[in-house]
């Protein structure tokens, strides 16, 4: 019913050296969704866990796991829930939350029964999520397309047009580190994050979905002046270390879940680069 997998961080100069193979076994996170089952990557970026939760004949739960050493999941951590699939609910401690697709579900410290069920199993909830250790414990809270913040960034002209949808951020929930967002690339765009940032206060992951069938993304990472890239499938996820940037480039249009946590809760963070510097 539950997997997990552990993912150690590494030094940017020993991932200047790694294959194809290697970048993807490292960072690549894949095979989120099986029917019926909890899929978990545990990360030693900043603790930072990835999973995917896909209920279909059953209410799935989210049971801790050895590398917590907790009695419960959410003992010391907190969770965000963004719903990628058809409609779902999620029950903690016995109240439940409705959650349509691309609707988000913030779960505090100390929550100890989580529970993810489909509304049909012709058309399953994707529960994708993300959780980071917390310090203190802030009530559940659900945030729909209306109570997002949205920002329009980009161009048509240099193919990076989006919609960024802030949704458990601090504007909108109180956290103690996570932070989640959706961004949706509109049709005949391709680039995101463009031009790209770092940020050494803070570890990201991406989440890549909605994207059409027999297309791909190409996910960059690396230092600046020393990049990678890891080509992604539909409902992939990729670490991004603190030292990397985290950028993409799809055969077409596409949207993405951004997760961060780390030493603060400042979005704008980040310390940007000059695509003409990029190596």
């Amino acid at each position: 019913m539950i997997s997990s997998d552990l993912r150690y961080a590494h030094h940017p100069n020993d991932v200047k050296h790694y294959t194809t193979r290697e970048l993807r076994d490292h960072f690549l996170i894949d095979n989120l969704f099986q029917k019926d089952f909890i899929n978990l990557t545990y990360s030693m970026y900043d603790r930072f866990i990835v999973g995917g939760a896909m209920p279909v004949n059953k209410s799935l739960k989210l049971e801790t796991i050895d590398d917590l050493k907790s009695d419960y999941f959410l003992e010391r951590r907190e969770l965000g829930i963004v719903n990628v699939g058809g409609k779902g609910i999620v029950e903690v401690d016995g109240e439940s939350y409705e959650l349509s697709k691309k609707e988000a579900l913030y779960i505090g410290k100390g929550s100890q029964n989580v529970h993810f069920k489909s509304d049909s199993k012709d058309n399953p909830a994707l529960f994708y999520f993300n959780s980071a250790p917390a310090h203190h414990s802030y009530p559940a809270k659900k945030v729909g397309r209306e109570e997002a913040e949205i920002i329009h960034l980009g161009d048509a002209k240099y193919a990076n047009k989006r919609i960024l949808n802030k949704l458990i951020v601090n504007s909108i929930v109180s956290t103690c580190q996570l932070q989640m967002g959706l961004t949706e690339l509109v049709e005949g765009n391709v680039w995101n994050t463009m031009p790209p940032h770092v940020h050494a206060r803070r570890m990201e992951a991406y989440f890549y979905f909605d994207l059409e069938d027999g297309q791909t993304i190409s996910h960059f990472m690396g230092q600046p002046q020393e990049t990678r890239h890891i080509f992604i499938k539909n409902n992939q996820a990729v670490l991004s270390p603190e030292w990397s940037i985290h950028s993409g480039a799809g055969t077409s249009n596409y949207s993405f879940i951004w997760g961060m946590a780390g030493e603060n809760l400042d979005y704008g963070d980040m310390d940007g680069v000059i695509p003409t510097e990029l190596k």
